[in-house]
């Protein structure tokens, strides 16, 4: 009878099944990479990233712990130069871009991936590698954070903004390091310039603080920059770009995550009521990256163990 025919797959058969169709989606993947990028450092293969990324989320979890019972790291010199380091590696990004898409003659509305070895495409996939390469050196943002023990400004925003970014960057470069990815690195690395060196002026001291009225029009640019990604791609979309629509689509939704997470930002720190100071913190207002504002208390006695209450410059 037909009845043996019916039978459902046995689990056994069914976890073969799936394993060897994952298998064949990731031989089938990896056949459309941009294999130029292959041999270039981190892009061999996804784990050195993933190391990286989970090192960053231990340092999270870890690095207030460990700095709780020790006094904060002024760090003042090493910001400066830090952040205007990062001005000049977000320029030069910039400039590549810019410069060799123009060359190409690239469209700002449809720009497919040539994957040849012109030397103007090859300029465009080493200015996104260095792209991707500076959100891994941005994680050094929260590692500054916890030394000089800003707590209050390691964020889900901040955390989840470093952490996607670095991590999703590399799946960009391996397979789409050229055409429409252009635009949003080149814009973003232009907002990242103005950004690092409001930081690096901060970081400067109290004497900048009077030319430093305008951060809250950082985060009103980084909206708009969120808002500009979901229209480009969605007109990208409309028009049927030949560009991975599976890319397209996961840009929409990560953009639309990052306009309710910094719009609730800025609700929370220039659209409510200030709170009142307590104990020497503030309760809301805390920022995504950089530094907030000048310290009135002095940091003293980088990172010593405290003997005894808080640290000093708290």
């Amino acid at each position: 009878m037909g009845a043996a025919a019916a039978e459902p797959p046995r689990p056994a058969g069914l976890v073969s099944s799936v394993l060897n169709d994952t298998l064949e989606f990731y031989r089938w993947t990896w056949s459309i990479r941009d294999k130029r990028v292959d041999d270039w450092p981190l892009m061999h293969s996804p784990f050195p990233t993933l190391t990286i990324s989970t090192i960053y989320l231990l340092t999270v979890w870890l690095g207030p712990k460990w700095m709780k019972t020790r006094e904060p790291f002024q760090l003042r010199f090493l910001l400066v130069v830090y952040n205007f380091g990062m001005v000049l590696l977000n320029f030069f990004i910039f400039k590549e871009l810019f410069l060799s898409s123009r060359a190409r003659g690239y469209s700002y509305v449809c720009q497919t991936v040539d994957y040849s070895d012109n030397v103007y495409e090859v300029r465009i996939a080493a200015a996104l590698w260095w792209y991707y390469v500076s959100k891994g050196i941005e994680y050094l943002d929260t590692v500054f954070f916890i030394l000089r023990k800003k707590f209050n400004q390691i964020s889900f925003l901040h955390v989840y903004h470093h952490f996607t970014m670095f991590t999703l960057w590399w799946i960009g470069i391996k397979w789409v390091a050229g055409g429409q990815a252009f635009f949003g690195a080149q814009m973003n690395a232009f907002i990242h310039v103005i950004m690092y060196m409001y930081y690096g002026l901060a970081a400067c001291g109290p004497k900048f603080q009077k030319y430093l009225w305008w951060k809250r029009y950082l985060t009103i640019l980084q909206l708009v920059q969120f808002h500009v990604t979901i229209g480009h791609t969605a007109l990208s979309i409309y028009i049927d770009c030949p560009f991975p629509k599976w890319m397209h689509w996961g840009v929409i939704f990560y953009a639309v995550t990052f306009i309710f997470l910094f719009g609730n930002f800025y609700y929370r720190t220039y659209k409510l009521p200030k709170e009142p100071v307590k104990n020497g913190k503030i309760a809301n207002g805390a920022v995504a990256n950089g530094v907030s504002k000048a310290e009135n208390n002095p940091v003293v006695e980088n990172g010593k163990k405290q003997k005894k209450g808080k640290a000093k410059g708290e």
